[in-house]
């Protein structure tokens, strides 16, 4: 299972029975752009589960919407892939926590508190380490435990995390991050708010974009199961897991995808930290590369199983369902 990943349009048949073939069974979607606010936030939020709803069904040879865990043990009975959905900000619900119950009939499961920037519920981490979560924030959290939407930590700054974590009644989840002890970006999750988010239950995803995770442009696989191993040892065997953050086609850096990553990302690419991809985890079979990585670490089976899948599917059972 994959945390938080991409699926687009644009993949090929072939592509997708390559991502099956790995075993992967389950994938939550970042469903719009989440840099926009006000109004537009709220359109994109709703136009975007509206494309994927619409792929989802016209490839439904290999996807399923997913809404409950007993969607994920459906994808297994039937060798496809559950999509969750998830937004990358809370934007789209603006004041109204009355939206929390509108996007969850649509079927939304996860939402972050923040995206990079200062909002509403709380601060990101590109707004420095002033502030934390809102007393708004605290409402938002109270009402996604309620109706059993899962609270995302991802991309929060290191107190908006920790005040999340403290706030909420149910496990969270920090799907794409890596370690700050292991190295340091403000992307990153300080020892202190891995157990944190632990400590209630949740799971820490090891996200898999280089910048975040070493400096070594090449040579560098080793630096992902370090920040797996050292969330391991922080966390606890039960709270790690796999957040991808990537696209799933084997990505060169042409100028038509470079052009296409700057449409998509806008003033956040910046030349010098390309390519964004470790070379041996470009590309849909990479899920292969990061169990056979766990073997060679000397994980157990049983353990291996949790990271890969099992320690997400546990906190979706808790919190969604």
């Amino acid at each position: 299972m994959d945390a938080m990943g991409e699926l687009r349009n644009e993949y090929d048949d072939a592509l997708i029975r390559d991502m099956l073939g790995t075993g992967m069974r389950a994938i939550t979607v970042t469903l719009c752009d989440p840099k926009p606010t006000g109004a537009e936030a709220v359109e994109l939020a709703v136009d975007g589960v509206a494309e994927y709803d619409r792929m989802i069904a016209t490839r439904s040879s290999f996807f399923l919407k997913a809404t409950s865990v007993r969607h994920i043990d459906e994808a297994r009975r039937q060798g496809k892939m559950a999509v969750f959905y998830l937004f990358q900000n809370s934007d789209q619900f603006g004041a109204h926590l009355d939206r929390v119950d509108v996007f969850y009939q649509l079927g939304v499961r996860s939402s972050q508190v923040t995206y990079n920037e200062k909002n509403r519920a709380g601060v990101g981490c590109r707004a420095g380490e002033e502030g934390g979560l809102t007393a708004f924030g605290r409402e938002l959290i109270q009402k996604m435990n309620a109706v059993g939407m899962l609270v995302d930590l991802s991309h929060a700054n290191q107190r908006t995390m920790a005040d999340a974590a403290a706030a909420s009644r149910k496990p969270v989840i920090i799907s794409h991050t890596a370690c700050m002890a292991v190295h340091r970006n403000i992307r990153n999750s300080s020892d202190d708010v891995i157990r944190a988010v632990a400590k209630t239950g949740g799971v820490i995803g090891i996200c898999q974009m280089r910048p975040f995770l070493t400096t070594k442009k090449k040579d560098n696989l080793h630096a992902y199961f370090d920040h797996i191993d050292h969330a391991v040892k922080v966390a606890g065997i039960e709270h790690v897991g796999i957040g991808s953050d990537r696209d799933h086609r084997v990505i060169t850096l042409t100028p038509e995808y470079l052009a296409e990553l700057k449409q998509e990302e806008g003033s956040q690419v910046v030349d010098s930290d390309l390519p964004y991809f470790i070379d041996e985890l470009n590309g849909p079979k990479r899920m292969d590369v990061v169990r056979q990585g766990l073997e060679q670490r000397k994980y157990k089976a049983a353990d291996i199983d949790r990271i890969m899948g099992g320690n997400v599917y546990r906190v979706y059972r808790d919190v969604i369902g």
